[in-house]
């Protein structure tokens, strides 16, 4: 075990696995994340047992390898940081907005479900306030519907998701009225773990999906993609690639809504900014 800790991925081992990254999922691996990379994988080498990252670099090319290793890969290099009511001002613009807008415009929650899709949805935090805030609108909207997909690259944090438990100090920033309405408290105080309720866990439909995909497999258009924090780990024309293709996706009078770094040169696209980092295909 001592050779894995003071082994150092090479120069050459880092740029034929950033080569690969990005050809596998469109994420860049600038040499900056050389240290962030070798950090990551040193799991992998400790559970299957792999002396140097020279050996797991051979492993991970070879037949069995590209077979069994290439998903457990991208599980521990994705990065997955997430929170409940990440950027609450983009929820709030959500319930007073274009909730309502969808409805006067095309119909969307009442004459049919509003479809939301939440792209690139980590552990679930972001899909299950999605489903939160569109269960307490549809309390208040007689006949309100809506259908709601959250999808991910990596496949451990998809079955976390769709597990629905989390740390007590998730919920910390949440209102106490929602947590009561959501979230049971494991009847094991000491483990001080929540689990959302089914009502709300049923209403996400979780899906494995790569951006990079020729077919995404989704064959309804989306009023709403919630997108966040996302794009800023692709490059610039991998990023415009995605941006048009979500677009694609969104019926016109739908929203995008991005990460708060990131934005979309509206020349490029048919868009119009409401808010920050949050546009309305034209």
């Amino acid at each position: 075990m001592n050779q894995i800790k003071a082994e150092t991925l090479s120069k050459e081992d880092f740029l034929k696995l950033s080569r690969f990254i990005y050809q596998l999922s469109g994420i860049k691996m600038p040499e900056s994340k050389k240290i962030l990379v070798e950090a990551r994988l040193r799991k992998r080498l400790k559970d299957l047992n792999i002396q140097s990252f020279k050996k797991y670099c051979e492993f991970l090319f070879s037949e069995e390898g590209s077979r069994n290793e290439i998903t457990q890969m991208v599980d521990v290099i994705t990065t997955n940081k997430t929170d409940f009511y990440r950027e609450p001002k983009q929820f709030e613009f959500l319930k007073q907005t274009a909730l309502k807008e969808l409805s006067i415009v095309n119909g969307a929650g009442i004459i049919r479900p509003v479809n939301i899709w939440s792209a690139g949805c980590s552990t679930g935090e972001e899909p299950y306030t999605l489903a939160i805030e569109l269960q307490e609108y549809a309390n208040y909207s007689l006949g309100f519907k809506f259908n709601l997909i959250a999808t991910d690259i990596s496949t451990r944090v998809l079955e976390a998701a769709c597990r629905g438990v989390y740390e007590e100090s998730k919920i910390s920033e949440i209102p106490p009225q929602i947590i009561k309405k959501y979230f049971l408290r494991s009847k094991d105080r000491s483990k001080k773990l929540v689990r959302v309720t089914p009502l709300i866990r049923n209403s996400v439909r979780f899906k494995w999906l790569n951006f990079m995909q020729e077919d995404y497999g989704l064959e309804q258009k989306f009023d709403i993609i919630f997108c966040r924090n996302v794009i800023i780990y692709f490059d610039k024309d991998t990023q415009e690639n995605l941006i048009r293709r979500l677009l694609d996706y969104i019926v016109p009078g739908g929203y995008l809504f991005l990460g708060h770094s990131e934005s979309i040169i509206k020349s490029n696209f048919p868009v119009t900014q409401v808010i920050a980092s949050t546009y309305r295909k034209i």
